[in-house]
């Protein structure tokens, strides 16, 4: 009789060992199903802050970039500038330009 519990407290033993092993793999199993879920959310959160970083990145660049309406603008308005002065200069320098040119032409040298 005392044999047959040892039997019994053994067959006990090995039954609540193999209950453990599968509440441990059942842990296992929904840790890196976790692990898994955690990585995806990661790697989706990554993937939309790079987009948002990138869309931000080509906004500035536009900005900066003499692409802008507001850059061509104010290089339009320098150039008109620019000109305007360059064809005052002239007026002032061009009479005695002519006058110069004038004296060259009509001067004969032998």
């Amino acid at each position: 009789m005392e044999d047959y519990r040892r039997q019994g407290g053994i067959q006990q033993l090995l039954v609540a060992e193999q209950e453990a092993r599968q509440i441990v793999n059942a842990a296992r199993t929904a840790k890196m199903n976790r692990l898994k879920q955690a990585k995806d959310e990661a790697e989706q959160e990554v993937a939309k802050y790079r987009a948002q970083m990138e869309k931000e990145f080509q906004k500035t660049l536009s900005e900066s970039s003499g692409f802008s309406g507001v850059n061509v603008k104010r290089l339009d308005e320098e150039t008109v500038t620019k000109i305007d002065h360059l064809k005052k200069q002239a007026a002032k320098v061009s009479p005695e330009v002519v006058k110069m040119l004038m004296s060259h032409v009509t001067t004969v040298k032998f």
